[in-house]
């Protein structure tokens, strides 16, 4: 288990462990739109590390919509392309997820949206239990939650972020809508977040954040 924390330190490119800056994505993955058309915000990426069981040495990154900031609700059995599809009430695919290994290109161009901090990733300890992190079991807020894979695998835990985590936003960057703070981004109106992937990888965006509060 490591704990993720957020450094004063600006990311510039060739960084791999983030928020905002410049994703490093596969050379065939374009960098994500919500389905209202607006084009998503990088929240933040990182090398998850190779001790980390059956994720070890994949890369991870997250985007959401900055028009659309909402909680994120489905069935415990995902439907198909759950990423890509309006689910549980949700009107439009407002996030997404990936994770993907080997050959990677980093985006020509910076995030517009937040600022680029270099992340770093460290040994956690009892003390972090609550904190962002990624690997170890999941801190559940209100109970455990389950969630099966379109494809039929059961859903494993990957990373947790806590409740209210603000990403700095860039001077004269728009305020996100239903925001908890004026100068920063949140994930899902601001709810504690689990990131839960398809063991199997059936898709590079095979990923659920369940949120809780």
């Amino acid at each position: 288990m490591f704990a993720i924390e957020m450094s004063g330190e600006p990311a510039v490119a060739g960084d791999r462990d983030t928020v905002g800056g410049r994703p490093v994505l596969p050379p065939d993955q374009p960098w994500p739109d919500c389905t209202c058309g607006e084009r998503m915000v990088f929240f933040f990426q990182i090398d998850v590390p190779a001790e980390i069981p059956g994720c070890g040495g994949e890369h991870l990154s997250v985007f959401q919509c900055p028009v659309h900031n909402d909680a994120a609700f489905g069935p415990s059995r995902l439907p198909e392309r759950y990423w890509e599809t309006p689910v549980g009430g949700n009107t439009t695919a407002f996030w997404r997820i990936l994770r993907h290994r080997g050959e990677d290109v980093a985006a020509p161009a910076a995030d517009a949206f937040l600022e680029p901090r270099r992340l770093v990733l460290r040994d956690a300890g009892p003390d972090d239990e609550w904190e962002f992190r990624v690997g170890g079991e999941p801190a559940w807020a209100q109970g455990e939650e389950s969630f099966t894979c379109a494809c039929g695998a059961a859903m494993v835990f990957l990373v947790q972020i806590p409740e209210n985590f603000g990403f700095p936003k860039l001077p004269g960057a728009p305020r996100q809508p239903d925001t908890f703070d004026s100068n920063a981004y949140g994930l899902f109106l601001g709810n504690m977040v689990y990131l839960l992937v398809c063991p199997d990888r059936c898709d590079t965006a095979a990923a659920w954040p369940v949120n809780q509060n």
